[in-house]
């Protein structure tokens, strides 16, 4: 064995310190709202500086979150809008790159052309609102899913993982008698699953934190989604239907604490599901930038 230089036993030092650093810095700002979240909200606003434990273990302000009915609707709105949106996108996503990865197809680079330059240029926010007014999604949830279903930079990643397929197994299934469905489905899909996990977590994460579209786009409450109702929470501070029947000052304190607990329970779902495709995830994001 190379016996290691002070030099580079040094650096490794210092490197390892600043990584540690930088760890505590981006883990410390979720740590904190969770914390706040399971403390007394009276402890609470009196507690000044670092929070390094929740003060008072309590759960009063998820029992408050979860009493409110617009929470609940909020979730199932998103949970409808994630799954069905996620599978509108990854199935829309597959039909075009599929399409521009194969071999001698007529205008492909036209198309590409034409693909590529609606993320560079668009016709803005008013006439995509009339669009979407006209065509009769306003007011629906798949106004949130439709105008969007097909990501450019997404397609792109996947087009690129589609061509790195080698052509021998198509053209074996074509032999079979299989055609262009069976071969996406049966053959490329399955060999592309560090691609498929990438984008699934891209539009996922997307259609999950998405608020924009639906606050232009939705008119009915109800049909609020999850991060819509966070908004309402977090920036106009409106905590009213969740302590209907606490005390002004009690009001503000545990205010507080409920807007911690709903950022919790707004993130964690989507903290969940990282872990079962992040093996996936540097393998597919790299195929991207490998290849053209």
């Amino acid at each position: 064995m190379i016996k290691e230089s002070i030099s580079r036993k040094i650096f490794r030092f210092f490197n390892g310190l600043f990584m540690i650093s930088m760890m505590i810095i981006c883990l410390y700002p979720m740590l904190y709202v969770l914390f706040a979240s399971f403390s007394n909200a009276n402890l609470f606003m009196e507690h000044q500086g670092l929070l390094l434990k929740p003060l008072g273990f309590n759960l009063a302000s998820y029992k408050m979150v979860f009493k409110d009915p617009m929470i609940i609707k909020g979730y199932g709105n998103t949970i409808f809008i994630v799954v069905v949106g996620t599978l509108c996108n990854i199935l829309m996503t597959a039909f075009c790159a599929y399409f521009l990865s194969r071999k001698n197809v007529m205008f492909k680079i036209p198309i590409m052309i034409f693909i590529t330059f609606t993320m560079f240029f668009s016709g803005g926010l008013i006439p995509f609102y009339l669009t979407v007014r006209k065509v009769g999604l306003y007011n629906n949830h798949w106004a949130l899913i439709l105008p969007g279903v097909i990501n450019t930079y997404n397609m792109i990643i996947m087009r690129t993982g589609f061509q790195g397929i080698p052509d021998s197994m198509e053209e074996s299934a074509k032999i079979d008698g299989a055609g262009h469905l069976t071969i996406l489905f049966r053959i490329i899909i399955p060999l592309a699953k560090p691609v498929m996990a990438v984008m699934v977590l891209y539009y996922a994460v997307g259609h999950w934190n998405g608020w924009f579209n639906a606050m232009i786009f939705l008119q009915d409450r109800r049909k609020f989604p999850l991060q819509l109702i966070l908004r309402e929470i977090l920036i106009q501070n409106d905590t009213s239907q969740m302590t209907g029947g606490v005390g002004l000052v009690d009001q503000e304190a545990i205010g507080e604490t409920i807007k911690h607990a709903v950022i919790v329970v707004a993130t964690l779902p989507i903290l969940l599901i990282y872990p079962f495709l992040q093996k996936y995830f540097v393998q597919g994001i790299m195929i991207g930038a490998i290849k053209g």
